[in-house]
């Protein structure tokens, strides 16, 4: 397994908007998200969710971060997972060491609740890739993997992974084929249709559950959403106390 140089934990970093701004709109936004889930799952449970993208730099691992912030925020217990053994980057955005991980655990023989790192936030643990190995298709598509998703639902209430974008390796299919659901990060203007259309279909070929797709970076005064946009900056002033009566 190849060696990699670890960091110290420096706790969760700037791209957290559910924490240092709890009541901006893209806050409320992951909050509908977790609302949303929850009603899929009400005849379907949704425990184990991919998050992925079409490619890369849409923004996935900060959504998948944010969106486990605002679940054990309402006091579920959740591991959210990198699942991304080529260019893993969630432990640094939540400030956690990278020395044991989830290769650690599939490797070693491991449950996913004895390797996850208890994070600075109440319920959330963090379950970081852990060294890289030179097979990260085979083992986030292994029996093993299966196994111990499946035991880690028991652990916790929700279990997310952070996975490579779709289009670029066949890591997130495979998870897609192993987890409950999947929730596409899409950034505004950056995945063209016809795109998202074979990613669908991608997802579709190994009877992944789609929940739903997530845009990032949307601009609600020029992509439609300027009403709902006014709308929730005077109900949360309204709710402060500062708005005009």
């Amino acid at each position: 397994m190849a060696r990699r140089t670890t960091q110290p934990p420096t706790g969760p970093g700037p791209g957290l908007i559910a924490l240092s701004e709890p009541r901006s709109a893209a806050s409320e936004a992951f909050r509908t998200l977790r609302t949303n889930i929850q009603f899929a799952g009400l005849d379907q449970p949704c425990r184990s969710i991919v998050v992925t993208s079409a490619g890369p730099e849409e923004g996935k691992t900060t959504s998948v971060a944010n969106f486990a912030v605002v679940v054990a925020q309402a006091g579920s217990r959740v591991c959210v997972i990198d699942s991304d053994l080529r260019r893993p980057s969630l432990h640094r955005l939540l400030g956690v060491d990278n020395g044991r991980g989830l290769t650690t655990a599939l490797v070693a023989g491991l449950s996913f609740a004895e390797v996850a790192i208890p994070s600075r936030i109440p319920n959330l643990f963090i379950l970081p890739s852990g060294p890289l190995p030179p097979n990260p298709a085979e083992l986030v598509g292994s029996h093993r993997m299966r196994e111990c998703l499946q035991a880690a639902t028991e652990s916790f209430d929700l279990v997310l992974c952070d996975s490579p974008p779709v289009m670029a390796v066949g890591d997130a299919t495979a998870l897609a084929a192993l987890c409950d659901g999947v929730v596409l990060v899409i950034q505004v203007g950056r995945t063209a249709h016809d795109l998202l259309r074979r990613v669908v279909d991608q997802i579709e070929a190994v009877k992944g559950r789609i929940l739903g797709v997530l845009l990032n970076r949307a601009d609600p005064r020029r992509d439609g959403y300027y009403y709902a946009y006014e709308a929730y900056q005077r109900y949360t002033k309204a709710d402060d106390g500062g708005a005009r009566r």
